[in-house]
């Protein structure tokens, strides 16, 4: 007899008559229609049984506000969210809806972290608007975490330095609870704040033995003496950033000092304030001390001043390795910069005169033997001398950001030509730029280091 199975006849016969293939095959047919059913039936409790260890890898790749949505699935996705290996690392976005179009961490989640994980941060950054609001409640959270050892702040201002408009007082207290309670500080970004020098002894009286990193450019009530104490007492120091005005002899042969770690990179912010402003000359000798103390140490010089204010700087050799001019820059500085600077690694030029840069372009091919990055803005160099330049250091040069409109044509070279003419040199295709590259990046990217990597 014929059975029909889905509209169409089924000659399989009766299960007496089936062969053991056919039965097999049914059978087979079955478990995974059942299996089928099972995991549509038990897929949400699967999902909740997933082990801590794979929420917590998942959890950690989710935004805050989706890790909380997350976190109300179930009961154990709730434990999964408040695993301390979860709160180590944490990123406060402090911001006024009426001043900012950037997201904010919920003033409950705020509170939360405070009551549940305030003892599991270990690599805490704020990061605020423009308002004085949003820097008084970075204070604010700071004021209360009197149970954490960090061992990374950073204090980021997105747009103007807020920092700055809190009163003094409110911010200098509330950063020496972190400094006290901490004792474990590896990394400290303060940059464009109130921080004073009585508060970097309360750091260095803390943490002398763990500050590997101290990052503290724009801090005007900081003197010369602060920074000091500093490298005296923190000899495990690997990375300074700080305004020219607290750099000194002093503060040079202190890095330079047998008890000090060979620091890796020194960053310097030269800014004049007011045009005609006055800066002060460090000895070559006090850079051969440091350059004997730490060969590889990485000088990287921002430099943020008028023509006629550059009388102090590139008279005699200096360690720069990564320069950067973000104003106009004389063609006799450039000079200078190509005879004092043998250590050069990268320079970027924002802008010169309308005078050619030949001259001082090759010298500094000629005698910047370790120059590896160039970029030219609002300049002008002529196709032939920059083809010259190319061909002088071009098996060294891994970024070449020269803007088209700084190339002058010659008798030699039209701009059609140079494309060619500087690729072949280069070993790889090569075109001007039609706008700057290192506006927002920068040229100069020396290696940072990360002593607790967020």
């Amino acid at each position: 007899m014929k059975r029909m199975k889905g509209g169409e006849e089924d000659s399989s016969g009766s299960p007496s008559e089936r062969t053991p293939e056919a039965c097999k095959k049914v059978r087979k047919q079955v478990d995974e229609d059942l299996e089928t059913a099972e995991a549509s039936e038990s897929s949400e409790c699967k999902w909740a049984r997933l082990p801590q260890e794979l929420l917590l890898h998942i959890f950690q790749y989710l935004p805050l506000l989706d890790r909380a949505y997350a976190s109300q699935v179930c009961r154990g996705w709730n434990q999964a969210f408040h695993m301390p290996e979860l709160w180590r690392c944490f990123e406060f976005e402090l911001n006024q809806p009426a001043s900012s179009y950037l997201k904010a961490t919920h003033p409950d989640l705020i509170k939360q972290i405070i009551k549940r994980h305030s003892n599991h941060l270990q690599y805490v950054s704020f990061k605020v608007d423009s308002s004085m609001e949003s820097a008084e409640a970075a204070c604010d959270i700071l004021s209360q975490l009197v149970n954490c050892s960090l061992k990374t702040l950073g204090l980021i201002s997105t747009a103007r330095p807020s920092f700055m408009e809190v009163p003094k007082s409110h911010f200098i207290s509330a950063l020496t609870v972190v400094f006290v309670n901490s004792k474990s500080l590896s990394s400290l970004k303060i940059d464009d704040t109130p921080v004073d020098d009585p508060s970097l002894k309360v750091l260095v009286a803390n943490n002398s033995d763990t500050l590997k990193l101290l990052k503290m450019s724009s801090c005007p009530h900081v003197s010369p003496a602060g920074i000091l104490c500093v490298a005296d007492q923190c000899h495990g120091l690997r990375e300074l950033a700080l305004n020219y005005h607290l750099l000194s002899d002093e503060l040079l042969l202190a890095l330079s000092s047998e008890k000090h770690v060979h620091l890796e990179h020194l960053r310097i912010d030269v800014v004049s304030e007011n045009p005609g402003q006055h800066f002060h000359t460090i000895k070559k000798s006090s850079w051969d001390a440091m350059v004997r103390h730490s060969p590889k140490f990485n000088l990287v010089m921002y430099f943020f001043l008028y023509e006629d204010e550059f009388g102090p700087f590139f008279n005699e050799e200096i360690p720069v390795t990564h320069l950067y001019f973000g104003r106009s820059v004389s063609k006799e500085v450039l000079g200078r910069v190509g005879l004092h600077c043998p250590r050069l690694v990268e320079l970027v030029v924002c802008a010169n005169g309308l005078r050619p840069l030949d001259e001082e372009l090759i010298r500094i091919a000629k005698h910047c033997t370790q120059l590896s990055a160039i970029g030219l803005g609002e300049c002008e160099v002529s196709c032939s001398a920059f083809v010259e330049f190319v061909k002088m250091c071009g098996h060294r040069l891994s970024q070449l950001s020269i803007m088209e409109e700084v190339l002058i044509p010659d008798h030699k070279y039209s701009l059609d030509e140079i494309h060619w003419e500087v690729s072949k040199h280069l070993g790889r295709v090569w075109f001007p730029d039609m706008m700057p590259t290192w506006e927002e990046k920068g040229v100069l990217s020396p290696p940072v280091t990360r002593c607790e990597p967020c």
